[in-house]
């Protein structure tokens, strides 16, 4: 390739937005020439997504193992079996999970660390994946989290943890019946953390209360998004979940 070989979390970064640019391009503003491109009576084809924000559609390469991770094939032989959008959905989902095949090669081949793939997952999760812009997901959760800032969080959907969630209590815990100034100063001192994965709260991040348990979580960590979020009458945690599926 032209580009030079990503070594840093930046640059891994960079060269994922590239790719992703690219597919999403071909999915959406170049979709006629996609389609045509992709013929039933071709061999095995691949969609690349190339670091220029450029794509392709060609063979596999030959080589074994390959230099990077291959994207799916045979994408041209589903191409007239399913309506066109499904069709494009399908290779979008495909795409999403080599384009993190790709990055996460990357930080393997070159040592990246805990944090450093940590990182590198949450500036990748920071944008809508291609399956969401092609399918129109990302827009609709972009405006159902705006049109929800402002639910209140009994309905089991709220967006944002309140400025002093019950569910967080920092170390060491304070009584509920405690002033107001207090609970501020605890607030300030203090973080929201996911029940999930501990990490502290953002404000740029989705997230959901559970009803059960009234632990928040980032909506990632559960596998909610905001559009999933708006068919919830009331959320249960994984935790919660499991403990009433035993009894």
């Amino acid at each position: 390739m032209e580009n030079p070989i990503p070594r840093t979390v930046e640059e891994v970064f960079n060269d994922f937005k590239g790719r992703r640019a690219g597919l999403i391009k071909a999915l959406t503003a170049d979709v006629e020439k996609f389609y045509q491109q992709c013929d039933p009576e071709k061999e095995n084809l691949c969609l690349y997504g190339l670091p220029s924000e450029t794509w392709e559609v060609n063979l596999p390469v030959e080589e074994v193992p390959p230099e990077l991770p291959e994207p799916a094939l045979g994408i041209n032989f589903a191409r007239d079996g399913m309506q066109e959008k499904d069709w494009l959905s399908l290779v979008a989902v495909h795409s999403d999970s080599w384009l993190l095949s790709v990055a996460f090669y990357f930080g393997a081949r070159f040592g990246f660390g805990k944090s450093e793939r940590k990182r590198l997952f949450q500036m990748i999760n920071d944008l809508p994946t291609v399956f969401e812009v092609v399918t129109g997901a990302a827009k609709q959760a972009h405006d159902a989290a705006h049109n929800n800032s402002s639910k209140s969080k009994s309905s089991g959907k709220s967006r944002q943890p309140d400025p002093q969630p019950k569910a967080v209590k920092i170390s060491p815990p304070k009584m509920e019946d405690e002033s107001g100034e207090e609970e501020e100063e605890e607030d300030e001192q203090g973080a929201t953390l996911c029940g999930a994965c501990g990490d502290n709260y953002a404000t740029d991040e989705f997230w959901i209360c559970c009803d059960i348990c009234e632990r928040w979580f980032h909506g990632k960590c559960v596998k909610i998004t905001p559009a999933k979020a708006e068919h919830i009458k009331q959320y249960k945690c994984p935790s919660c979940s499991s403990k009433r599926a035993r009894v």
